[in-house]
């Protein structure tokens, strides 16, 4: 029996995929459920699993554009495994990476030392490298076209001659994922009115908790206690007392929120994904980490889906994991803001007319100024700033146990 294999929808309104990359050969025998090819939306790349097993005869190349219920494959499920396994691409490479650093660690024979063109003195390598010219560049006068001093000195490229460096270059095709995201930050640039404001928090305090709390939290509950969760109750809170940072525009009119949808922004093996944290405002410390690190997983893993991806209100992007001091963070659309956590440092700050020094993040707010103001927008990451400065008052009620279900 032979089984069309059809492009399966990713997710709603999508309705093309690209083959990113067959992980099978044209007549291999694929086990059912199998991970046959990688498929690119503009939203997500997803793997293909076969749906019987058999002998597979493909029908597109990789690059292409399939429609959603395209075929993509035949699967002759009356086919006969054959003895022995069969080898996937994947397989394939993993083997030949193998190969490849045992044949790097083996250290290759010593041979005698001789002198070929394009070898150079002690004095003639210090005077090239002061030049910044390779040997290869230069023709010795030496024994066996050895370079020599004299060489050296008179050697003199004109300006714009290449000097043995590598000058290749390489051409290979945007992923559709990749050149959705391009379109998006382009539109997100020429349709909104971006704006960025900017202020600075004082982590001590969070510090402090963590180091008191952050183990038994662990113990109890499985998950770090890191910055995520504390970042995203203050963005709840400001959001609740800042409505318009928590809406979009539609045409002519304004869709506000009365639920958290918080996106947070993670680094995938096939690039930055925002999978969405669902009604953050229901979720305590130990529910936020623990979403943060199953979704993570999943980026991970090449698991996210489109829909772990649909829907956000807001969103949260942690440059600092990547050493970013301080950036403009780009909206992500329809929604009309974004912050933008970075790295921790210790900076002199003035307390009570003193210099200390205190672990400082500075935060970032981009926001739709068509539908946010000003004071709006300021407001609100000042809301944000004075819940980090005082988390145990203004997201834990008073209760630092209670709140950490301690």
């Amino acid at each position: 029996m032979i089984l069309e294999m059809k492009v399966p929808s990713p997710g709603e309104s999508i309705t093309e995929v690209e083959i990113a990359e067959w992980l099978v050969e044209d007549g291999d025998y694929v086990e059912k459920d199998q991970a046959i090819a990688e498929v690119d939306s503009d939203k997500a790349t997803l793997e293909l699993p076969a749906e019987a097993s058999g002998t597979i005869t493909l029908k597109a190349e990789e690059g292409d554009a399939v429609e959603v219920g395209e075929v993509v494959c035949l699967i002759d499920t009356s086919a006969e495994k054959p003895e022995g396994s069969i080898e996937t691409k994947a397989e394939e490479a993993s083997k030949k990476e193998e190969t490849s650093k045992k044949e790097e660690s083996t250290p290759a024979p010593e041979t005698a030392k001789t002198y070929a063109t394009g070898t150079a003195s002690p004095a003639a390598k210090k005077i090239l490298a002061e030049k910044g010219i390779q040997a290869s560049a230069v023709q010795g006068t030496g024994k066996d076209g050895r370079i020599t001093k004299d060489d050296a000195v008179n050697a003199a490229p004109s300006m714009g001659t290449p000097t043995g460096g590598n000058r290749g270059s390489s051409r290979s095709k945007m992923s559709m994922l990749r050149r959705k995201v391009a379109e998006r930050l382009v539109e997100a640039k020429n349709t909104t009115a971006m704006l960025t404001t900017f202020n600075e928090v004082d982590m001590s305090p969070i510090f402090d908790l963590r180091k008191q709390y952050k183990e038994d939290f662990k113990a109890k509950h499985g998950v770090s206690l890191g910055f995520m969760s504390f970042f995203t109750l203050a963005v709840v809170r400001a959001l609740k007392l800042y409505s318009a940072v928590n809406s979009m525009i539609d045409g002519k009119e304004m869709i506000s929120f009365d639920f958290c949808d918080i996106s947070i922004a993670v680094s995938g093996p096939k690039g930055l994904m925002v999978p969405v944290i669902r009604n953050a405002e229901n979720l305590s410390f130990r529910g936020v980490e623990s979403e943060v690190k199953r979704l993570a997983i999943r980026a991970r893993d090449g698991q996210i889906t489109v829909d772990e991806m649909t829907g956000g209100t807001f969103t949260i992007s942690n440059g600092g994991v990547f050493g970013s001091m301080l950036s403009t963070p780009i909206i992500n659309p329809p929604q009309s803001g974004i912050l933008g956590m970075h790295n921790i440092v210790e900076r002199p700050v003035a307390v009570d007319g003193k210099v200390e020094i205190r672990p400082i993040m500075y935060v970032a707010l981009s926001y739709d100024h068509r539908i946010i103001d000003g004071k709006e927008s300021v407001g609100f990451l000042v809301a944000v700033k004075e819940a980090l400065e005082n988390p145990v008052e203004l997201l834990m009620d008073g209760n630092p146990n209670k709140a950490l279900e301690m």
